[in-house]
């Protein structure tokens, strides 16, 4: 999985990191840095969507089949302005052509920043 996802030059760009991934789940920090913040000095809502796809791309081929979102939507609970964002992806339901996954995006307190939601296609060999 890690070769699979190092291939992944846009999170690489952003400074994700994956820490953590086996069947249907998957971890990934990303420090703040910057050119995360948007106009007004709050870690911009699409660093953290990245952050959360990732997690929802690497929990969701985690089993060996090609997994394509098809649907994602995300909560902005809280503004964060600096530290270090972590993403945690667990799976709610796998079936043999569609998956979904749930993520919790939070900062070094715990606290929750986003909840995303996502579905995926999975290709069938």
């Amino acid at each position: 999985m890690r070769s699979f996802l190092s291939k992944d030059q846009f999170a690489r760009h952003n400074g994700i990191e994956l820490l953590d991934c086996s069947k249907g789940t998957a971890r990934a920090k990303m420090e703040i840095k910057d050119y995360h913040l948007n106009g007004v000095g709050t870690v911009h809502g699409g660093a953290i969507f990245a952050l959360a796809d990732f997690v929802f791309a690497a929990a969701s081929n985690s089993h060996g089949t090609i997994a394509v979102a098809i649907n994602a939507s995300i909560w902005y609970v809280k503004a964060a302005f600096e530290g270090t964002l972590f993403a945690e992806a667990k799976e709610v339901s796998l079936q043999p052509k569609l998956a979904i996954y749930s993520i919790d995006i939070t900062n070094e307190d715990s606290e929750t920043i986003a909840s995303f939601q996502g579905m995926v296609y999975r290709k069938r060999s």
